[in-house]
């Protein structure tokens, strides 16, 4: 979604959360928008950071390098992580940054040089009680690593707070791996409660860390996952996949058509597939108006960003199709985030099992915030989760202004 198309839709549902055009300007409007230029080996690399509204707390989000990062994809996804962070109901404002680049072709060394860079860049307007940035699309721990050596190399103190998603070597959180797909998959279990849904099928579009992982969970969980695909194909199997088998596959492979225990389905026929839930946990844009009718599942959980249409949600609303919205769904990421910034802050670390209680308790109550206005009707589970945001967001910066 385009930051103009963003912009058009918090007009239309402005009424709803009852702002003033004032508020709605400031909230369509970044707090700041940095941009530079990298200068790594000779060669130069756009860089960008927006920040939008702290009025809840410091700015939060990832850095993603990719070769198609731009400006206007850099200040939706920090106006997204704005909105997540106040349905998680987690205190940050929301954060997003981005080097246009493709990190497949640079070696260790100027990949390390290019994630110093950015920090000597942005750093006067990063730190734990600014702007907490974490890892998204290919940028890892290690990256984390080399910005927070950076950060406090140049700031001369031990600040681990600083991001998030580091090493736990470093002051990282247990289940930072997973916590988006298993936040998911506690919203999902609240869902079927209110739902009455007793049957425990899944399909699962994407294979990557997310698709995977939300397998892996959703098996352990007691679902039987019947399909899956990846970039290069898709499989079926209605007796259910043997996840731990199919994973091993994959990583041998690199392909989930290599698993021999299913058909070969194309991706189309995966999205009509009868089942409880539908996962899609790839591209954004993937369930759009045109084949939102065939969608056969009776919840959506959205584990990528953006993957269904503002199209295609009229046509599964309409269809009594329950979507859980990206900014709810996959939220568990930046809810554990923030669980890695307290524990940095109190120099105290929790374990396994209590990151574990910690992020289901956040993800039900979250949940349970937005069914009773969703269950009121007409709007669906998305339109619910955005004007409730709004409101916290306006509402704080109310208090602010008096």
């Amino acid at each position: 979604m385009t930051f103009n198309s963003i912009q058009i839709f918090l007009e239309r549902i402005a009424p709803l959360a009852g702002i003033t055009p004032q508020e709605l300007l400031e909230l369509q409007t970044p707090a700041r928008e940095l941009t530079a230029q990298l200068h790594v080996h000779g060669k130069t690399y756009p860089a960008y950071r927006v920040q939008f509204s702290n009025a809840r707390g410091p700015f939060k989000g990832g850095i993603r390098f990719h070769p198609e990062v731009e400006l206007d994809e850099v200040k939706s996804l920090a106006f997204w992580m704005g909105i997540k962070t106040a349905v998680a109901d987690v205190p940050f404002g929301g954060g997003k940054g981005g080097v246009t680049v493709d990190p497949k072709i640079l070696s260790r060394e100027e990949l390390q040089e290019l994630s110093r860079a950015y920090v000597k860049a942005f750093y006067q307007h990063l730190g734990p009680t600014k702007d907490i940035p974490a890892p998204d699309v290919y940028t890892t721990p290690q990256i984390m690593a080399w910005m927070l050596d950076e950060y406090e190399t140049l700031m001369h103190q031990s600040t681990p707070g600083f991001i998030t998603g580091k090493p736990l070597e470093l002051g990282g959180s247990k289940i930072r791996d997973i916590a988006t797909a298993l936040g998911g998959v506690y919203v999902l279990e609240e869902a079927m409660k209110k739902l009455n849904l007793r049957e425990k099928t899944a399909v699962v579009q994407g294979f990557g860390n997310a698709g995977m992982n939300a397998a892996k969970l959703l098996a352990e969980h007691g679902f039987k996952v019947i399909a899956v695909c990846d970039s290069k194909g898709a499989i079926y199997n209605k007796e259910g996949l043997d996840i731990s088998e199919l994973i091993n596959v994959k990583e041998k492979t690199d392909m989930v058509t290599s698993y021999k225990n299913a058909q070969q389905i194309t991706s189309a026929e995966l999205l009509a597939l009868p089942c409880t839930v539908l996962v899609p946990a790839a591209l954004s844009g993937a369930i759009t108006k045109d084949n939102a009718d065939v969608v056969n599942a009776k919840i959506v959980l959205e584990l990528a960003n953006g993957p269904t249409t503002p199209q295609a949600d009229e046509l599964l609303h309409g269809r009594t199709i329950l979507v859980l919205p990206d900014i709810l769904a996959n939220s568990g990421g930046v809810t554990v985030s923030y669980f890695e910034w307290v524990q940095n802050n109190m120099g105290y670390y929790w374990t396994d099992a209590e990151v574990r209680e910690k992020l289901k308790d956040k993800m039900v109550t979250a949940f349970g915030n937005l069914w009773p206005e969703y269950e009121k009707g007409p709007h669906d589970f998305r339109t619910v989760a955005y004007v409730h945001a709004i409101k916290k967001i306006v509402g704080a910066q109310r208090l602010r202004s008096g």
